[in-house]
């Protein structure tokens, strides 16, 4: 995980990936493919869609993906012809089940959510996608549409951000996938966490004393993938959700949070969700660095 091992930063640049460090495996890795698996059985139509003719791509990614976990991750995969098991969680597929929505396959093999862009006119567009730990999104809505138009709740995307990011789109090379951390602070330790999860008023019971219990550190590490074969680009995203009070142990880190939230714009805390808590946030925050500042005294 990010934070554990000391990767975790507020910076949000993109990075160069080792393609061995593509997926990550920990832990949680019964807990992430379970809760997979329940909401794909249950609510299939919500966490999983592509558009038609997009079935070679995904098969590319399906293929880059086995490959990598067979090599990478032997003692949590295996595979026998064209069945392949997770170990761990006692899974079976059969491959050729999932002829027709090979990426629906691939994003139950691992953690991440998998999200398939393609060039078009527009820009690249969402064209495939299995994602089960979503925040404050709906994937049916989004599907088929340009990154402008996926990220058009974003303050300031269209007029800031959106020529940078098609830039790194446009220059992504197969041979050097890049990666990058986002953050998000939660009242909530769901996974899957569309918009009709939120609760009302739920910022109304949140102080300083119960802030580490009651707020929750929701961090993205998302990478960017080229096909080889497509030139479509894999965009996959990892969530992690830890207490805030993780930071009780790492008070620079708090005080970085802090100053972050302190210069963020009005609109970017409204979209955050943080502006009803800032006042309350920030304390917390300073406590956290008050009393670091004690103990290495």
């Amino acid at each position: 995980m990010p934070f554990a091992e000391g990767k975790w930063q507020m910076s949000m640049s993109l990075k160069a990936l080792d393609p061995q460090d593509w997926i990550e495996i920990d832990d949680q890795f019964v807990k992430y493919l379970s809760q997979k698996d329940i909401l794909l059985k249950t609510r299939h139509s919500e966490v999983f869609a592509s558009l038609p003719g997009t079935e070679a791509s995904q098969k590319e990614v399906l293929e880059l993906l086995l490959d990598h976990l067979l090599k990478r991750f032997p003692q949590h995969y295996r595979r026998h012809g064209q069945r392949i098991e997770a170990i761990a969680t006692h899974q079976v597929w059969h491959i050729p089940d999932f002829e027709s929505a090979p990426l629906d396959l691939a994003g139950r093999l691992v953690q991440e959510d998998l999200l398939l862009m393609e060039r078009s006119r527009q820009g690249y567009r969402l064209v495939a996608a299995s994602l089960c730990f979503p925040l404050r999104w709906r994937l049916r809505e989004k599907l088929g549409c340009p990154l402008t138009q996926i990220h058009a709740p974003v303050p300031g995307y269209s007029e800031k951000l959106a020529h940078p990011v098609d830039s790194v789109f446009n220059r992504l090379k197969s041979s050097h996938p890049v990666w990058r951390l986002n953050w998000s602070i939660v009242e909530s330790p769901e996974l899957f966490f569309p918009p009709e999860k939120a609760k009302l008023g739920w910022e109304a019971t949140i102080n300083c004393q119960n802030a580490g219990d009651k707020l929750f550190l929701r961090v993205e590490r998302q990478t960017l993938r080229r096909l080889a074969t497509s030139g479509d680009i894999l965009f996959t995203v990892r969530t992690y959700v830890h207490p805030l009070r993780v930071l009780e142990d790492n008070p620079q880190m708090a005080e970085s949070l802090a100053e972050m939230i302190k210069q963020m714009p009005v609109e970017m805390l409204e979209y955050k969700n943080i502006l009803p808590i800032r006042q309350v946030l920030l304390g917390y925050l300073k406590s956290i660095v008050k009393t670091g500042a004690i103990a290495n005294n």
